[in-house]
């Protein structure tokens, strides 16, 4: 066990007081932000990480039972494989005047797993792929307006959709999100629905068909989508003669190569990759049929560092090794498996949660009135045995036996020790953050 005053004097917290004072909002994310997991604890920093284990700034090892660098790292940190594949491009030369024969090698393999499209487009960030996109569709239908389900990232058209309603944005995954600095000319523009819910949209947008640019989604995220919602969207963006859009941000790869829409069998205009597909390096892919897709033709989209070779080294030999090792197969296995650990551990010690998620995308939360407490201390308290351990978890190729072995030991002892505290001293410490806080200088 880790002593808590250790923890809240380390190396990282204290390095994240001097941070805050230097960069707007402590970090350059949000979802890593020690806020939103255990303010003044939390570490903050990493020193190295490898495999599925990482190393603060103290030297103390933790097994990464939490967000694996949002998703990203889908085969795990530091994959030997990857990284040998991005040293050789460094040592050949990142960038030149010319173009790097991989970008057309990837574009290649990813077109092979979806030969429903005919081309595709490089970014190096979700956020910014997925406005190219948006760019894609309004260019090629000469419209402003569009529907969205889902969180798809910062950029102004997503933003916009609270210029007319604050909390526009509350049910899409980020509450509380303030479009300060996006233009207010965007009004109405970004329209957010319910993918459950396509009858109402259409209500929402009658009188208002010929202006829908595009339907954008996560075809899913948290569950299963459901295919006849799926394809009666398609069919609608078909009717309205928009670009149906979906965010495969942080689906694709998940349950299988490429887009989980593979699964289902419904196949958009444009789908859009970022995060796994590269194993942690900077990469992002536009891909599309040729008729939606040469619309970025008569518009201006251009990057010099979209031209690097490092991120499409990084992608090609993250799909090979993925697809040889069977990477959808093992982390869904992982998944299920740390379901049942947080099933098994609330049954025997008489704690209620709530279990939900794909099995690559896992999530419990306290049925509580207390829950954001009892968060807290879960992060807490699994910090001191030696987890970064959240409510959320996303697995990766590099979890085994041992990890989950281990795991599955430190949640039975937390979960027994939460069941049996009393609901003024659950937690003592500033609580995590449940959506978006703005910070300020110390």
């Amino acid at each position: 066990m880790i002593d808590l005053n250790v923890l809240a004097n380390s190396k990282g917290p204290k390095l994240y007081s001097r941070a805050k004072r230097l960069i707007p909002g402590g970090t350059q994310l949000l979802s890593k932000r020690p806020e939103m997991f255990a303010p003044d604890i939390w570490p903050a920093y990493y020193e190295k990480a490898k495999g599925c284990r990482v190393w603060d700034l103290d030297g103390r090892e933790f097994i990464d039972m939490s967000i694996m660098a949002v998703g990203a790292c889908i085969l795990g940190y530091a994959d030997d494989d990857v990284d040998n594949a991005v040293i050789e491009a460094v040592r050949n030369g990142v960038n030149s005047s010319l173009n790097c024969t991989e970008e057309v090698a990837l574009a290649e393999t990813l077109l092979d797993l979806h030969p429903w499209f005919d081309m595709v487009r490089y970014a190096r960030s979700g956020g910014e792929a997925m406005s190219i996109a948006v760019r894609i569709a309004r260019a090629k239908t000469k419209r402003d307006t569009v529907l969205f389900s889902g969180y798809h990232g910062w950029t102004d058209w997503y933003l916009a959709a609270n210029l007319s309603d604050k909390s526009g944005l509350d049910g899409q995954l980020m509450p509380g999100l303030e479009p300060n600095g996006v233009p207010r000319g965007l009004t109405g523009t970004a329209i957010p629905f319910n993918l459950n819910q396509i009858e109402s949209l259409r209500e929402a947008i009658r009188g208002k068909e010929s202006e829908v640019a595009a339907i954008i989604i996560e075809p899913a995220r948290g569950e299963d989508s459901s295919v006849e919602n799926l394809k009666a969207l398609k069919d609608l963006a078909s009717e309205l003669g928009a670009v149906l859009i979906f965010d495969e941000i942080t689906s694709g790869y998940r349950m299988c190569a490429g887009g989980i829409h593979r699964r289902y069998g419904v196949y958009p205009d444009i789908a859009v990759f970022a995060k796994s597909m590269a194993n942690g390096y900077a990469m992002s892919a536009i891909l599309g049929t040729e008729k939606v897709m040469q619309a970025a033709q008569s518009t201006f989209i251009s990057g010099t560092n979209w031209t690097d070779r490092v991120g499409p080294a990084a992608a090609l030999a993250t799909l090979r090794k993925y697809q040889a090792t069977q990477t959808d197969k093992h982390i869904m296995d992982v998944g299920e498996k740390t379901k049942a650990i947080w099933r098994d551990a609330a049954l025997k010690t008489g704690l209620s949660i709530e279990v939900t998620g794909l099995p690559s995308l896992v999530a419990f939360k306290f049925n509580s009135d207390k829950s954001q407490e009892l968060n807290t201390r879960f992060v807490i308290e699994m910090l001191q045995r030696g987890f970064l351990g959240f409510r959320q978890f996303k697995p990766s190729l590099a979890h085994g036996k041992v990890e989950l072995a281990q795991y599955a030991i430190a949640v039975h002892e937390v979960f027994k020790l939460i069941k049996d505290l009393p609901n003024d001293q659950i937690i003592t410490s500033p609580l995590a953050h449940s959506g978006f806080h703005r910070l300020t200088k110390e």
